[in-house]
Order: structure tokens, then sequence, then C-alpha cells
């Protein structure tokens, strides 16, 4: 062990004083092979302090972005009156149609230039009340949705049909 003075530390961006860098002196030239190993050295050196500082901006993450709210754009039929109604469900809200509850869990949308396949995950209750007593909610319908393939995963209701047209952003742009 080396005795001398004290090994310097610098810290790290946006770090608190317990968040540093050492910086550590190259052994004697006698231990290090010459000219060539002070050069390596001193790029390694140069490397770690380059390194540090960017290590710690990737884990940082910036606390002004903020997701944009995904809707899910659904269609619905009643089909007792024969009346299709179009409507919004933003992605952890519940909205209604009829007796039915409806719920989007996450909503997904390809980039345009990608294959078109547009899937929600919709959670769906019926409230209506049985026998005349308090409405109380039975699920119908708990899963993936797919706009291009409505019958692929479709609810099965008496009364109602329930289909996913498009997800967008809360600013009505699809999302990216």
């Amino acid at each position: 062990m080396r005795s001398g003075p004290p090994t310097p530390t610098l810290p790290l961006n946006g770090g608190g004083a317990d968040e540093t860098a050492t910086i550590i002196p190259p052994p004697p030239v006698s231990e290090r092979g010459g000219v060539r190993g002070r050069a390596c050295a001193l790029l390694a050196g140069l490397a770690l302090l380059i390194a540090a500082p960017l290590a710690h901006a990737q884990t940082a993450a910036p606390a002004t972005a903020v997701a944009p709210q995904m809707i899910a754009v659904l269609q619905g039929l009643d089909k007792t009156t024969a009346r299709v109604t179009t409507f919004d469900a933003p992605v952890g809200r519940s909205v209604k149609f009829g007796s039915l509850v409806i719920t989007a869990r996450a909503c997904n949308k390809q980039p345009p230039e990608e294959a078109p396949n547009t899937s929600a995950f919709l959670q769906i209750d019926d409230t209506r009340s049985s026998s005349g007593s308090s409405a109380r909610a039975e699920r119908v319908f708990s899963g993936w949705m797919f706009a291009e393939s409505p019958s692929l995963s479709a609810l099965e209701h008496p009364v109602y049909d329930v289909t996913l047209l498009d997800c967008k952003t809360a600013t009505g742009s699809a999302p990216k």
C-alpha cells in the first residue's frame, strides 16, 4: 500500500454527496510496463470517468415524461332497438353502455408502418337487476378483443354486442 496524498474523488452528475467516483492513481512506472502501460492506464481511467456519469444518467428517469392516456374506441349494438353507438373507453376507467359496465385495462395499436393489429383487454360486467331485486354486477366478458378480427374473441350477450374499433391517445391521435 502506498502512502501519500489522499485519494481524490469526483461527484457523479446529479448525485448527492454519497455518489462519487474515486480516482485511482496509476501505479509507479516500474510496475506498469513503461510508456505503453501508462497510455493504457490513462485510456482506461478516461473511459471510467466518461462511463460513470452516462450510466447514472441512463438509470435516472425524467420526472416530466408522462405517458399519454390511451383510449379504446368501441362500438356497441343494442339488439332490441338496432341502435349502433360508438363510444370511448379510457384505459383504467369504466364506461356504461346500456346495462353493461365496460372497463378497458389495456389498449395496443401497431405503428402505421407495421401490419395493423389493434387490441384491447376489456372487462365487461352486466348490471341488469335480476328478478326485480337490487342490481348486481355479473362478469360477462374478460379478455382481449381485436379490431381486425372481431369474431375471434367476442362478447356473447343476448341484448348487446360490443366490438373494438381502434385505440387512440387522449389527444385524438394514434399512439406512437
